[in-house]
C-alpha cells in the first residue's frame, strides 16, 4: 500500500495524502465512523455512503467474533458483502475490548483468556488467531493484537505491557505473512505503538514497530483518560520516529479539537464513537460550537440545525423540531443527530485537507479550535 504525501502545511506537520486499497482510494486526513457490529447505530450503509460521504468504516473484531461469528461472516463472503459496504473497512483487533473486561479475563504471554460479555462463554485471543479472525472478516486494514494500558498506570507496568505488545506483534506479523486473504482482495497489517504517557517508552515502541516495515502504523493507548496535553505530547514524540511515507492512525480520537490538533502534529487517520454516541444523547457539533439540543433555548428556534451544514438534515430540520424529537425520546432524533455529527466530522477532515493543500491550515486551525470549544 503506497501512501502518497501530496501536500505539507507550513508551520505545521499536517499533511494531505492518499492511499489505495482494493475497495477504493482513501484521501487523508480521514475520519472512520465506528461501526462496531458492522453498523452505525441509526444509519444504514446507503446513508453512510450517500449522505455522510464516508470513505472508510471501522468495525470491531471482538464484537463480530462473538456475534454473528466468523462462520457466518465467511459464509456470507466476508464483512463487505455481509453489511453491503463496497468501500474500505478497517478492523480493530479487539485488544481494547478484551482488556476492558478486567474482571472477566486473564492475560498471559500466550494471549488473552476472556468471558463473553453476552453469555459468559469462554474464549481465547492470541496474536495468531486475531489475524485469522480478521482474514475471515476480509477487512482492508487489519490491526495487530496489543494490550491497551489504562491511565494512570505505573511505569513498570507500562514497560511490561509494551514489551508484551511487541512480542505479540512479532507473532502476528509471522501469521500475517504465512496466511493469504480469503476473498481475493489485499489486506494490510498495522502495528500499534504503546507506552502509556512515558516519552521514553513511546520512543522505544515507535522505533520497534517502525522496523517491521508494514503498510501503516497506529498510535494506541491514548484518549483513555489522560489530559489532552499529554496525548498531544505523546503524538509528537511518536511522529518524530514513525516513517513519514506511511499513514499514521491515532486510535479512538476524538473531539473535533483533538482531531485538528492531531492533524497539526502529523496524524492521518482517526476513529471515535464521540460523534455518534454524543449525537444520540443530544450533543451536536457545528462550525460555530457545541449545541446541547435538549436545552430550553432551542424550544422555539426554528432555524436550521446548521446554516450551510454538511448534510441534508442541516437545512431541512429545525433546532426546535430536533429538540422536540430528542426530549420525546424518538428514534428519529438519534438518526438526525448522528447524520449531522458524522457529516460534520467528514466536513472537518476534508476542509483540513483543503486548507493544507492551500497552505492556510495553520491560521484556519487556530480559528476553528477557538470556535469548536464554544458552548452555544
Amino acid at each position: 500500500m503506497k501512501f502518497n504525501v501530496l501536500s505539507k502545511a507550513d508551520h505545521s506537520n499536517a499533511r494531505a495524502g492518499n492511499f489505495d486499497t482494493d475497495h477504493g482510494r482513501v484521501n487523508t486526513p480521514v475520519f472512520m465512523p465506528v461501526g462496531t457490529l458492522g453498523t452505525i447505530k441509526g444509519l444504514n450503509t446507503r446513508e453512510l455512503e450517500k449522505e455522510v460521504d464516508s470513505q472508510m468504516l471501522l468495525a470491531n473484531t471482538y464484537h463480530l467474533f462473538l456475534r454473528p461469528g466468523v462462520d457466518v461472516l465467511e459464509a456470507s463472503g466476508g464483512l463487505h458483502r455481509f453489511i453491503n459496504w463496497e468501500k474500505p473497512i478497517l478492523t480493530d483487533s479487539g485488544g481494547y475490548q478484551v482488556f476492558s473486561l478486567s474482571a472477566n479475563r486473564k492475560l498471559t504471554r500466550e494471549g488473552a483468556f476472556f468471558q463473553s460479555h453476552i453469555d459468559g462463554s469462554r474464549h481465547t485471543f492470541t496474536p495468531e488467531n486475531v489475524v485469522d479472525i480478521q482474514r475471515s472478516m476480509g477487512s482492508d486494514i487489519m490491526m495487530a493484537f496489543d494490550e491497551c494500558t489504562p491511565y494512570p498506570c505505573e511505569y513498570d507496568y507500562a514497560r511490561e505491557s509494551m514489551e508484551l505488545t511487541h512480542q505479540w506483534l512479532e507473532r502476528g506479523i509471522r501469521r500475517y505473512r504465512e496466511t493469504e486473504p480469503l476473498y481475493g482482495h489485499r489486506q494490510f497489517f498495522f502495528p500499534i505503538v504503546q507506552g502509556s504517557v512515558y516519552s521514553d517508552l513511546r520512543q522505544e515502541s515507535a522505533r520497534f514497530i517502525s522496523q517491521s516495515d508494514q503498510a501503516g502504523y497506529a498510535i494506541g493507548g491514548l484518549s483513555v483518560g489522560e489530559p489532552a496535553h499529554m496525548m498531544y505530547e505523546m503524538v509528537e514524540v511518536v511522529n518524530e520516529i514513525l516513517p513519514h511515507d506511511r499513514p499514521r492512525y491515532l486510535m479512538g480520537v476524538g473531539t473535533p479539537v483533538n482531531i485538528l490538533e492531531a492533524i497539526d502534529r502529523g496524524v492521518d487517520m482517526f476513529d471515535c464513537v464521540i460523534p455518534t454516541r454524543n449525537g444520540r444523547n443530544g450533543m451536536l457539533f457545528t462550525r460555530g460550537g457545541i449545541i446541547n439540543i435538549k436545552n430550553l433555548q432551542w424550544k422555539n428556534d426554528f432555524s436550521p440545525i446548521e446554516e450551510g451544514g454538511a448534510s441534508y438534515v442541516d437545512e431541512h430540520f429545525s433546532k426546535a423540531y430536533l429538540r422536540h424529537l430528542t426530549v420525546a425520546g424518538e428514534i428519529t432524533a438519534a438518526q438526525i443527530a448522528t447524520l449531522h455529527n458524522l457529516s460534520f466530522y467528514m466536513w472537518l477532515v476534508k476542509e483540513a485537507r483543503r486548507q493544507i493543500q492551500n497552505n492556510h491550515f495553520h491560521t484556519w486551525k487556530k480559528e476553528m479550535v477557538e470556535k469548536l470549544n464554544r458552548r452555544l
